[in-house]
């Protein structure tokens, strides 16, 4: 007997085949038969009609930071909301596990290390996890048979240098018997299922403390023997970040890069892409990796947004604005005198200079401060200007606009909130993000879901992507569309029988409006413990999402069932060799 047969569909099975209608059974966590409509003869428990419905593998974000969220929210919300039945998590080189269990401090330094450089909730960070770990295998049980979507994670390099090294992986070198020690517990992680290694050497990274994270005084040698440590597990790869991932790769990091995949003999993924036609050298430079690695015999992976994520900003909390070059030591002030430096027309105009600097970078994209759009206000000062333009707001008031920012940021005492209108949402972007799509080494993806939870959200992309692609720039067609979020991903962490709707499959399907599916617009609520808040965005046009068989989602509303799976290297991934 059937547990549940969805009639009528419309099977977009993910291997970017024509589409197709069909009953779909599902049986024991399993995709039990997909057949003819009307032709099933076997019972179901229950049954619905699909008719003009889409019905698609469940989606997969090959970047997230749910690690600590899950722990208080299993649903991984919004990312289960918008179809995601699987995500990676662990990258950047951070993860909560391992642990040293006779250094107490360690998680607190884990924490606040969490909280700035992702942008996680402190509070919710103490309050909403156990942390009741000490190995990565500890972890990955901690989570087991208690979420609602498949989650797999990489080990971060920052975690096993401070488990090895302890205060001194900040600014020192492993000596010859911590480097076995660190390779040791690497193993460890690899054989409970960790996917493989995470690590940083990016700039914008630093700790609680305002000091580079641990991974980031690493030296090539130290990189390289991880790598090769990665090829001893069946199922792993490498994600990593450098510097020039923000902009361009200097020759250095290319080397790198190719390096460790190269050494591992897995595919090694980065984030971000930025794709802009106002910088047009730019996407050819960040594939010479990709080119470099197949002639090593390795594989580099670029992943990027097919949507403009909006994020919010202010001059009060650290933000994208704290990364410009000299930025971070001014917003990092006291507010008053954070506010006295702002109103500096020299320490502006030099700001101004840094933001539009080579040396900024991407970050050169957030100098356009006339574009930028007042979001909510605090101050009676600031009545009437939300949603107001401030190139619009400084014309009338015959100010400068970065001049007029600040004077609405100090009525706040900086607490206004600022949405950047992108710069690059113009037809020759779009148009160059359809041309880089379709690269064998670019993936879509990038999400960060889990982190920056009160000035980002990216778990929407799934969703906002198809409305697009079904009815607004239709830069790729639907069966394409969602191949690169089903199969592409699942292909690249060898995930064993996911990524497709084909008898004998694991059951991760959503079913959605093609008429009708998109993202609701970015809000901020108020639901993680204590209370902190995140910016959250309603899935439009998803009917249903199941994982491992099981309903998680109806009409944007969790089932509260937890069928998800803890997915472990070997077990639940096969090897991708790329030589």
């Amino acid at each position: 007997m059937l547990d549940h047969l969805i009639k009528g569909a419309t099977v977009v099975d993910g291997t970017g085949a024509p589409s197709y209608t069909a009953d779909v059974g599902i049986r024991d966590g399993r995709i039990a038969v997909v057949a003819p409509p009307g032709t099933v003869t076997e019972e179901a428990g229950t049954s619905e009609d699909a008719t003009g419905l889409v019905l698609a593998p469940g989606f997969v974000d090959p970047h997230t930071h749910y690690d600590a969220q899950l722990f208080w929210d299993p649903y991984a919300t919004p990312s289960l909301n918008h179809g995601v039945t699987t995500v990676a998590g662990g990258n950047c080189g951070f993860t909560l596990a391992p642990l040293h269990p006779g250094r107490p401090a360690d998680a607190d330094y884990t924490r606040r290390m969490m909280s700035k450089v992702e942008g996680m909730s402190l509070v919710a960070l103490e309050e909403g996890a156990p942390w009741s770990w000490s190995s990565f295998g500890e972890y990955l049980d901690a989570l087991e048979g208690r979420i609602a979507v498949n989650a797999g994670f990489m080990v971060g390099h920052c975690a096993l240098r401070r488990y090895v090294m302890g205060e001194d992986a900040v600014g020192g070198q492993p000596t010859p018997a911590q480097m076995d020690e660190m390779l040791a517990l690497f193993h460890e992680a690899m054989e409970a299922g960790a996917w493989g290694l995470s690590t940083t050497q990016s700039a914008t990274h630093s700790d609680g403390d305002g000091k580079p994270v641990a991974s980031r005084h690493a030296r090539p040698a130290e990189l390289l023997a991880l790598s090769r440590a990665v090829a001893a597990h069946e199922g792993t790869q490498i994600e990593a970040i450098v510097a020039g991932c923000l902009d361009q790769f200097s020759d250095e990091e290319i080397e790198l890069l190719v390096a460790m995949s190269a050494e591992a003999g897995r595919p090694l993924n980065w984030n971000v892409l930025t794709i802009d036609a106002a910088v047009p050298e730019r996407v050819p430079r960040q594939l010479i990796p990709s080119e470099r690695a197949r002639e090593a015999g390795g594989r580099i992976v670029a992943l990027t947004m097919p949507i403009l994520t909006p994020m919010n900003m202010s001059l009060g909390t650290f933000c994208a604005l704290n990364l410009i070059p000299g930025w971070g030591e001014i917003l990092g002030l006291p507010v008053p005198e954070r506010i006295a430096k702002l109103r500096d027309p020299g320490v502006r105009a030099e700001m101004l200079r840094r933001a539009e600097s080579k040396e900024a970078g991407v970050f050169r994209r957030l100098a356009h401060f006339g574009r930028y759009v007042i979001g909510d206000t605090y101050s009676t000062a600031n009545e009437g200007l939300t949603g107001r333009v401030v190139q619009d707001i400084a014309a009338e008031r015959g100010q400068e606009p970065f001049a007029c920012l600040i004077e609405i940021c100090a009525n706040d005492r900086l607490r206004t909130v600022l949405w950047p209108m992108p710069t690059d949402n113009d037809p020759a972007s779009w148009a160059l993000r359809a041309e880089t799509w379709q690269h064998e080494d670019v993936l879509l993806g990038g999400s960060d879901a889990g982190a920056h939870l009160d000035r980002m959200c990216g778990a929407p992309y799934t969703t906002r992507f198809l409305g697009d692609c079904l009815r607004g720039r239709k830069l790729v067609g639907l069966e394409q569309a969602v191949k690169m979020l089903t199969d592409d991903p699942a292909q690249l962490f060898g995930l064993r029988e996911r990524g497709r709707v084909e008898e004998g499959w694991h059951a991760d399907l959503v079913l959605f409006d093609p008429e009708r599916i998109d993202a609701g617009k970015a809000t901020l609520v108020h639901d993680l413990p204590g209370d902190s808040p995140r910016l959250d965005s309603r899935a439009i046009g998803i009917n249903a999402v199941w994982v491992n068989g099981v309903e998680t989602i109806r009409e944007d509303v969790v089932t509260g069932a937890v069928p998800g799976t803890v997915l472990r290297s070997g077990r639940d991934t096969r090897t991708v060799n790329t030589k």
